[in-house]
């Protein structure tokens, strides 16, 4: 099994680090091969996403990501920013489907924003879109109107684009079986945009394939008061690309905190790009500070999703929840009562509980 790890900016390199030990530690026999990318690869050959290590993704079965960027790199033009490297994997590999798990761990329920009794037991799965939308549609740009100039995007989505997404959402309930008959939230503004009066038609055409899975439709400024007013009323929301990335980072705080929040992004054959949600907090970057636990938990999601390895998958899963009843924590999860630890330290605890 080979591994592309591609750790990136900022805290990138720490956190991929940790997430590589406790690999190590499982006896699987990886191939791992690190290569520059965002702002190191700018560094290494003057763009962020170069040649060879796009190949040695290409290659490799799966793909682990720090994270990617860098306020030194804003004056440059955007095609050579830290962000685009991200953006040009995705396309470049296909990778269409990002699934973002929220989940609360019992022993963090105090540190989420909202009541331990709202988010205790959460344990929800955002399938967003990743390839289409507004962010890729044609035309765009910014223009001159008889002197006024105005900046437009696109939002577009094709029926193809819409039914492999929705099915992918609906296969990842069937998985998830979390008690009771699975059920998936199709979050759209169908009530103003063509694009979801489309998007809601295709995944309601769909759902007639996965009649044990429940199909409902929320409008996406409702799902958002939703996700604070009773997030457990939800299992797998699926949705297109800019709702699931404004919805996935508010569902991120529901956790206590963005760094403990893995994600996936997977082709049509299973093959993913593994990562945390968070960025490269340039601010605390070198000074062992940071959580990995979102990184680690991404290498979970690795093996389980694209190497085969479900069984290993469940043991980082159980070592980390293990860690964080032993009281370890690290200063974004800190609450009276726990002993803050570094990056290293925390990577050091899954070690020793695996």
């Amino acid at each position: 099994m080979k591994i592309a790890v591609l750790p990136g900016d900022g805290i990138g390199p720490e956190i991929i680090a940790q997430a590589r030990k406790v690999l190590g530690k499982l006896g699987l026999g990886l191939q791992m091969q690190e290569a520059p990318v965002g702002g190191a690869g700018y560094e290494a050959s003057g763009h962020p996403l170069p040649p060879a290590t796009l190949q040695l993704a290409k290659e490799a079965d799966a793909i682990l990501f720090g994270a990617v960027g860098d306020p030194r790199y804003d004056a440059l033009e955007r095609a050579k920013r830290p962000e685009q490297a991200i953006l040009g994997l995705r396309k470049a590999l296909g990778l269409f489907a990002n699934l973002r798990p929220a989940q609360v761990h019992p022993e963090l329920a105090g540190a989420s924003a909202l009541k331990a009794e709202v988010v205790a037991g959460l344990d929800i799965l955002i399938v967003r879109e990743l390839t289409g939308d507004i962010y890729f549609g044609q035309p765009r740009g910014i223009r001159d109107v008889e002197g006024v100039r105005e900046g437009f995007d696109t939002m577009r989505y094709s029926e193809p684009e819409i039914r492999r997404i929705a099915k992918v959402a609906f296969e990842a309930a069937r998985r998830r079986n979390r008690g009771g008959a699975p059920r998936v939230c199709s979050v759209d503004k169908a009530n103003v945009l063509e694009t979801s009066q489309l998007w809601r038609e295709v995944v309601s055409h769909e759902s007639v394939n996965y009649k044990d899975v429940a199909l409902s439709h929320m409008y996406v400024d409702n799902c958002a008061m939703q996700l604070v007013r009773e997030p457990k009323q939800f299992d797998v929301i699926v949705t297109g690309n800019m709702f699931g990335d404004i919805l996935s980072d508010e569902a991120s705080m529901l956790t206590g905190s963005i760094g403990m929040l893995p994600s996936a992004a997977l082709d049509e054959r299973g093959k993913g790009l593994y990562e945390p949600i968070h960025g490269t907090a340039p601010d605390i970057a070198g000074k062992g500070l940071a959580n990995p636990l979102a990184t680690i938990l991404s290498a979970a999601l690795m093996l389980r999703y694209s190497l085969g390895q479900p069984s290993a998958a469940g043991r980082i899963e159980r070592a980390v929840s293990k860690v964080l009843q032993s009281g370890l924590r690290t200063a974004d999860i800190f609450t009276a009562g726990t002993r803050k630890v570094g990056t290293a330290e925390m990577g050091d605890a899954v070690v020793a509980a695996l």
